[in-house]
């Protein structure tokens, strides 16, 4: 299958280096960023092909993955679809919920599929957590995930950035909706570089989300409590640890395996095979929702 990159930034490079090391499930034809600077750099870097013109580069495609900023996923996301192409979009799916419905309605009719680049449910660590809890009756979840600030984020809202992946998991857990929801953060810059969100579901279950760009320490957490364990998961040292009245023990979970390789090599075969993705458009819509309504609480609360 012939695939194609569009933005060439951080997430954009990992596409085409993941890419590149799929030849027996694809064939990556190019690259296209309006930033020449940075598309040029990167093509030589990967040896693979600049294209000069967004046109030029669909027309020689099956699929893409979309990495630029999100204010331009819709309008690029139309082009895809009047190209015929397949397209996977980075999180999140698109600045407003009325632009996501109007592609999903449009790459219906047209037979392009759309994925929702929502990586962590491709996380093997993620897998084996939702097994661990499956059955279990949860009292509360607690995550957090925070980092350092740098330059790259002076203008990104930490909600669409860092949470929303917390709260794809979250709904991937619970399946369930929420009664109640609560949001503070610290508007910096003119974003939200700091929110805690405190909800309930309709399960009863009592959530809390922490999310900073101001942390000195990179900090990727999920905490369960449950009625007979507390279950810790640690993205980033790859492990979970369960503790019950009767037993301590950690679980390590193989970090061979490439959550963005797994995500790609989905998203190429619901194509081959012509079936939902495992994180469609409307799955994106969901976390959408959720994540605009508490950016909303929270610059509501700053501007009274």
């Amino acid at each position: 299958m012939r695939v194609g990159v569009i933005g060439t930034g951080n997430m954009g490079e990992n596409h085409i280096r993941t890419y590149l090391s799929m030849y027996d499930h694809c064939q990556l034809i190019g690259i296209y960023d309006k930033d020449t600077i940075k598309r040029d750099k990167i093509a030589k870097k990967y040896n693979i092909k600049p294209f000069s013109s967004l046109n030029y580069l669909l027309k020689e495609v099956d699929a893409v993955s979309i990495a630029v900023p999100t204010e331009f996923h819709y309008d690029i996301g139309l082009i895809c679809i009047q190209n015929n192409v397949h397209m996977l979009l980075e999180k999140p799916m698109t600045s407003t919920v009325e632009q996501a419905e109007d592609l999903i309605y449009k790459s219906s009719k047209a037979g392009v599929i759309i994925q929702v680049g929502h990586i962590e449910l491709f996380n093997p660590l993620i897998h084996e957590l939702l097994k661990l809890i499956k059955n279990k009756k949860i009292i509360g979840i607690e995550f957090q995930r925070m980092g350092p600030y740098n330059k790259r984020l002076e203008n990104v809202d930490v909600v669409n950035d860092l949470m929303i992946h917390d709260i794809y998991i979250l709904q991937e857990i619970l399946q369930d909706t929420f009664i109640d929801i609560q949001a503070l953060g610290k508007i910096m810059d003119g974003t939200i570089k700091h929110a805690v969100v405190i909800a309930a579901s309709t399960k009863e279950i009592i959530i809390q989300l922490s999310a900073s760009f101001k942390s000195q320490n990179k900090v990727r957490t999920i905490q369960i409590l449950t009625e007979d364990a507390f279950i810790e998961a640690n993205l980033l040292k790859k492990e979970i640890k369960i503790q019950s009245s009767i037993f301590t023990k950690t679980l390590t979970v193989d970090d061979s395996i490439q959550p963005l390789q797994v995500q790609l090599t989905d998203f190429l075969n619901c194509i081959r095979f012509k079936k939902e993705p495992s994180v469609s458009g409307n799955e994106g819509i969901k976390a959408l929702l959720m994540t605009n309504k508490i950016s909303e609480e929270i610059y509501k609360k700053e501007h009274k």
